[in-house]
């Protein structure tokens, strides 16, 4: 039996078949270049992407002015406006607050801001390498960008020297400028400006003027709770605002909260007692004094010049009498003036010497910044007239003079009486308490529209007026302002006065940079007529149109007036004190349906009565002369019929003698 052997080839060993051994190294060996492969194309794509955004950072750079030309911009001044006691009114200027240092706030307001904003704050160098790969990270998770990843230095670059446009160019500027702030400015600097000038929404740039908008208060005295809820709002300031939405600005409180705890900056004990103190209610500042602190803006410029710094205005408003004065105007417009009737008022206070005690501007300054009292120019109706009869005193006429009222044409001009009814010879005291419009045409006409306007000038009114006859009734347009101001002399001896607001201005440092000279005028309307003026504006109010105001126990003048059609209604009185004046109507110019003598009286007697409340009754300069059976005229040399002057004051020497009949107006 032959036995077959396996061919040698099959015992030997196959040269071309590597060993396992050898299989193994050969494997690793592969593994190793295509890594080394990877690792080469992932250096020179690493080279090759760093020299790219070297070259795209060096681009924006060299479009940047040099580093060495870097300045912080100045912050915006503000404009600090306060009541006569010292409280705010208003801030006023871009910003809504003035600047605070970072050493005045307590310690929990940057805390808080840091523990939602930039955890990292105290750590990283501008920019937050670890913040940004964690947003990276969770982007790609979610498969979109989940949430930013500025900063509060770049945050800072943005808001100082930048737009806000979502573009690379910006975004690499905003990391070069955030790491020059770092080189140039300590952390808490960069916090002081960051705070102070960061968007709260409403209006509010700054810490300072959004711890005002929103609770009243200044940002030294936030609460833990206010500080959170103000931190929380940055994302989206119009969205997450108290004003806007306060049960989502509760939550974003919460949440600063919860990051405060999670950075130990406070205790969850602390947090706790935070949410429930300070997050549930927002003190609002309705309107109290807006229209004064934009007027106050509005004369900075005239008084010191361009501001170049935060400065303090210390007003002579009232505080009080202020929100007295809105809330009553207020009140009487919604109550009364329904049913497409008058829709806005006004109101100006001021004392003897022309400053400013309460001024009301609308009934909604939220909805109107249009200051009706000072800027506003309408016809003030009969309430002119009492500017016409000093004229017509000065002439020498006096209260007694008689006058008849009667239709009359003058040029083809012939005015009449609103209710159309004539008294026949009646006094001028009769005519202007019960408004007769022919005897105050005449009168007008005798004296001269001119001699009214150089009068009504004298008084302080500045408004350009045409020189025609029925100025003597009321048609030319002025301003309360200038109104209310123009009664001033009858109230204080017949001193013309220059209707003020500002008593000083201040640097925040406390350098005055203005104070009000009390120099004025001086006397516009000698003692005679002013003792006539008053017999016959006390008489207005005692008999006349004006009988529905009046104040125990003191002596009251002023006069109603409404123009044509009922489009405006207004009433300007005075005591020796004060001197007030109010006007109701619409700003379309439509009949307001209402007279002079009924709801402005109104208005006026609920604040003279609060105004005069702790005040002691001062009688009328010379009022009392003029009463009973005598009559007061000046004194006149018997040889040369000249007015004798007072040798110690200069003054004219008045005499006092029983009262006599004077001729009529022809």
């Amino acid at each position: 039996m032959q036995i077959e052997l396996p061919h040698e080839d099959r015992l030997r060993p196959n040269p071309t078949r590597p060993s396992p051994r050898k299989r193994r190294t050969r494997r690793r060996r592969t593994r190793w270049l295509r890594l080394r492969d990877v690792m080469n194309a992932a250096l020179v794509l690493s080279v090759t992407g760093s020299m790219a955004i070297m070259s795209i950072v060096g681009q924006q750079v060299r479009q940047m002015p040099a580093s060495s030309e870097w300045t912080v911009p100045d912050r915006a001044p503000n404009i600090r406006v306060l009541a006569r006691d010292g409280s705010l009114i208003s801030n006023r200027g871009k910003t809504g607050g003035e600047e605070v240092g970072f050493t005045d706030l307590p310690w929990y307001v940057p805390a808080a801001f840091i523990a939602a904003e930039d955890r990292r704050f105290r750590e990283h160098f501008g920019v937050d390498l670890v913040g940004l790969a964690s947003v990276l990270l969770d982007s790609a998770k979610a498969g979109g960008i989940t949430r930013g990843a500025s900063t509060i230095t770049q945050q800072v670059a943005k808001n100082l020297f930048l737009t806000s446009d979502p573009t690379l160019s910006r975004k690499i500027q905003e990391a070069v400028l955030a790491l020059w702030l770092e080189r140039e400015f300590t952390k808490d600097q960069i916090l002081e400006l960051y705070l102070n000038r960061i968007y709260f929404g409403s209006g509010a740039t700054g810490i300072e003027a959004a711890a005002q908008v929103y609770f009243a208060k200044s940002a030294r005295n936030l609460s833990l709770g206010q500080a959170a809820m103000l931190a929380g709002i940055l994302p989206a300031p119009s969205t997450y605002n108290p004003k806007a939405d306060p049960e989502l600005a509760r939550k974003r409180q919460r949440l600063t909260l919860d990051a405060m705890v999670r950075d130990g900056a406070i205790t969850p004990a602390e947090a706790d007692q935070a949410r429930g103190a300070d997050g549930d209610v927002v003190a609002s500042r309705g309107s109290t004094g807006h229209y004064v602190a934009d007027w106050v803006e509005a004369l900075m410029t005239s008084y010191i010049g361009e501001l170049e710094g935060d400065v303090v205005v210390y007003t002579t408003i009232d505080r009080d009498l202020q929100s007295f004065a809105e809330r009553t105007v207020r009140d009487y417009v919604r109550r009364e003036g329904g049913n497409g009737k008058f829709n806005q008022g006004a109101l100006v206070s001021m004392d003897a010497s022309g400053e400013l005690i309460a001024m009301v501007g609308g009934v909604d300054y939220a909805r109107s910044q249009f200051n009706r009292a000072v800027t506003a120019r309408r016809q003030p109706g009969s309430t002119f007239k009492p500017i016409v009869y000093a004229a017509a005193m000065e002439k020498g006429y006096s209260p007694d003079t008689v006058a008849e009222d009667a239709r009359f044409d003058f040029n083809g001009w012939s005015p009449k009486n609103d209710s159309d009814r004539y008294h026949g010879m009646v006094s001028l005291r009769d005519a202007l308490a019960y408004s007769f419009n022919t005897v105050a045409a005449r009168l007008a006409i005798d004296v001269t529209p001119q001699a009214v306007i150089e009068m009504a000038a004298r008084l302080g009114i500045s408004s350009n007026m045409p020189p025609v006859p029925s100025i003597g009734l009321g048609t030319a347009e002025i301003s309360l302002l200038e109104l209310t101001g123009a009664f001033v002399p009858f109230a204080n001896k017949g001193y013309g006065v220059v209707p003020s607001v500002i008593e000083r201005i201040e640097t925040k440092g406390g350098r005055v940079l203005y104070r009000k000279d009390d120099a004025g005028p001086g006397r516009v309307l000698s003692p005679l007529t002013v003792s006539q003026m008053n017999d016959m504006l006390v008489a207005a109010v005692r008999n006349g149109t004006g009988h529905r105001a009046g104040l125990a126990n003191w002596e009251v003048g002023g006069k109603t007036g409404t123009s044509q059609n009922s489009r405006d209604a207004s009433f300007v009185g005075y005591t020796a004190n004060i001197v007030t004046g109010v006007w109701l109507g619409r700003d379309d110019d439509k009949s307001a349906g209402i007279y002079g003598g009924t709801l402005p009286v109104a208005i006026w007697t609920e604040f003279m009565e609060r105004a005069h409340a702790e005040m002691t009754p001062v009688e009328l300069p010379g009022y009392r002369l003029l009463q009973e059976n005598y009559v007061v005229q000046y004194a006149m040399d018997p040889n040369t019929g000249a007015t004798l002057l007072d040798a110690d004051t200069g003054e004219p020497v008045i005499q006092i003698l029983e009262r006599t009949p004077i001729d009529a107006i022809s």
